[in-house]
């Protein structure tokens, strides 16, 4: 039966019936006083911990040791994941990223420009370690899964960052 369909009469008798049920539920299992602020504030840290990692910029007076301007090092963390980067700009104009991780990569991939931009794997070394070699100039982020002391996986995102 369609909305059209139904009388006012209706309508008011299903009303009437859904208010004795919140009235019931109420009374039987009420919602406890500071739920909507604590699920605000969950989904807040949530989706800070995921989409703003802690962009710090590294100043270091032992990249100019090399003569090269273009080095960069950045690091971000979430609270629970730190990852250093090395950027370095090759004599083909892309850019090598050399990075570690403080816990056991499952997979870094690098995503050039927006959410659904070019995706790259990095190759994964030992120890926290992984490169990716010939990235493109514009704004990227990294993904990460690692892999914590007890073996459950945890997903970072970087912010986004240009090169």
């Amino acid at each position: 039966m369609s909305a059209d369909d139904m009388s006012s009469a209706e309508f008011a008798q299903d009303a009437a019936l859904f208010a004795r049920m919140r009235a019931m539920w109420a009374q039987v299992d009420p919602m406890p006083a500071d739920l909507i602020d604590r699920m605000v504030a969950a989904i807040a840290v949530d989706d800070l911990s995921r989409e703003y990692a802690l962009l710090t910029l590294v100043s270091t007076e032992l990249a100019a040791v090399r003569g090269d301007g273009d080095v960069l090092t950045l690091q971000f963390s979430d609270g629970e994941v730190t990852v250093l980067l090395h950027i370095t700009r090759t004599e083909q104009g892309t850019h090598r990223i050399d990075g570690w991780v403080d816990a056991a990569p499952e997979s870094v991939v690098i995503v050039h420009g927006s959410d659904d931009g070019k995706v790259r794997d990095a190759q994964l070394g030992e120890h926290g370690r992984f490169e990716i070699d010939g990235v493109g100039a514009g704004l990227v982020r990294l993904r990460l899964t690692v892999r914590d002391d007890q073996g459950a996986a945890h997903d970072m995102q970087t912010p986004q960052f240009e090169l």
